[in-house]
């Protein structure tokens, strides 16, 4: 009941059976980035960066505005003006009180009259207005700030892809390890079952107590037990991987062993590597060029700004003018004089975001660097004890040999020889598992020297 048991959660545990390619490292390094809702986040904080600083740089740009307007007043006022005017006696002399001379009975009476409207019922109207600023100092240096700001985001954005891509390839490098502990823990079942099929002979044949077909059923079961953990492990490592990828519950996938991280020979250099290198040190130098420019614009702020402009206006009232078209054109000076202290308040304000962004990067550049050197002493102890494991494996593999040739010429007992597997499957397991540390620490590295991901 116990063996039926163990058999159908072997046979439950999903498997990569499909005739697909295996999943290569690469692969699924590409794949990522093209599913991960996080760098698409990313990049849209990206987009915005630009787009604000796009938005800054138009006010040095040519403003032209358009406007129509239709109105209906409630009455209509007109103004009728003489242009001509002709002599003419009038029979009657004029009074003439408090003008100077003397009365007389000629007047002058208007020959020639036009008519303005001021102020028709229906009136439409449109204007056209450019600006264009010729001086303004604060504005610059707002530029700078605004493509410092978005040089930041970029590196922000690699820096995601870069953790990214470093998640992907842990995650990657634990499926593929969990992949070769299931094949030691397949063989050690295989050997198991095989001492049991020999022990249930040597039973029959009276050549062995029972005790020893017992010993090998328990063992057989346990390699069983064994393989059903290493298997669920495999299978919780390929669906975190399948998250990763984006690909929800499709984990029944083969994976291509990943080939081990490439490091260079020297690493000494590392250390400078990382600060010159890490996208985060390079978002934080932008973030300093930002804050240097954004108190240079509020500085700015204390001298004048010059600007041009120009208007040409339609109406459907002519006026006074006469014309229905006008236009004008001109300069505009502004100079605040005073403002409180605002401006200044708001220049030792820029001044403090630029001490703390100079300290946040002095900071991580100091992280970087004591990362690179504790990521190289743990490659160091991962590679010393990698080494130790595989010479474990190749001893442990001898002794496996010795002591079965032993047993199938009865000088060895079925205790020994499953010693003597227990002893090579733990020893393999242990190279599988320090193989793994080695080249997780050896990404770790590459990271913390900004190498990897770019």
């Amino acid at each position: 009941m116990i063996r039926t048991t163990l058999l159908a959660a072997l046979a439950a545990i999903p498997l990569a059976v499909r005739a697909e390619a295996p999943l290569t490292l690469a692969a699924a390094l590409a794949e990522a980035e093209r599913a991960s809702p996080d760098l698409v986040a990313a990049r849209a904080r990206l987009d915005q960066a630009r787009a604000a600083s796009d938005r800054v740089r138009a006010g040095y740009l040519p403003q032209v505005k358009a406007g129509a307007t239709y109105t209906r007043n409630s009455e209509e006022a007109k103004l009728e003006l003489p242009v001509g005017y002709t002599i003419r006696d009038v029979g009657t002399p004029t009074s003439g009180a408090g003008l100077p001379g003397a009365p007389t009975s000629y007047a002058v009476v208007p020959s020639q009259v036009v008519g303005a409207t001021i102020q028709a019922r229906d009136q439409l109207g449109a204007q056209l207005e450019l600006t264009q600023a010729i001086l303004a100092p604060q504005l610059w240096f707002a530029i700078d700030a605004a493509g410092a700001s978005a040089r930041a985001s970029a590196q922000q954005a690699e820096a995601a892809r870069r953790e990214l891509r470093f998640g992907v390839a842990q995650a990657f490098y634990g499926a593929a390890a969990a992949e070769q502990a299931v094949q030691v823990q397949e063989r050690q079942l295989s050997v198991a079952s095989l001492h049991e099929r020999d022990a249930q002979v040597q039973v029959q044949a009276g050549t062995a107590a029972r005790i020893v077909l017992l010993r090998a059923q328990i063992d057989r079961a346990r390699a069983e037990e064994d393989l059903v953990r290493a298997r669920n492990g495999l299978a919780g490592a390929k669906s975190t991987l399948a998250a990763l990828l984006g690909r929800g519950e499709a984990t029944d996938f083969a994976l291509a062993q990943p080939p081990a991280p490439d490091l260079p020979a020297d690493l000494s250099p590392l250390e400078d590597e990382a600060v010159r290198l890490r996208p985060e040190l390079r978002a934080a130098g932008a973030a300093v060029e930002a804050a240097t420019a954004s108190r240079r614009a509020e500085t700015a702020r204390y001298l004048p700004t010059l600007g041009a402009f120009g208007q040409a206006r339609w109406s459907s009232v002519a006026g006074f003018t006469g014309k229905e078209e006008s236009w004008a054109a001109g300069l505009s000076l502004q100079w605040e004089l005073f403002d409180g202290g605002a401006r200044e308040a708001s220049r030792r304000e820029a001044g403090a975001r630029l001490v703390e962004a100079e300290a946040a990067r002095a900071s991580l550049a100091l992280q970087a660097r004591d990362e690179v050197r504790r990521a190289r002493l743990d490659l160091a102890s991962a590679r010393a004890n990698r080494a130790k494991a595989e010479e474990q494996v190749a001893l442990a593999r001898e002794n496996q040999r010795l002591v079965e040739v032993a047993f199938r010429a009865g000088q060895a007992t079925s205790l020994e020889a499953t010693d003597a597997n227990v002893a090579l499957a733990t020893a393999e397991l242990g190279a599988v598992n320090e193989g793994l540390a080695a080249d997780l620490a050896a990404l770790r590295l590459l990271r913390a020297a900004g190498r990897y991901g770019g």
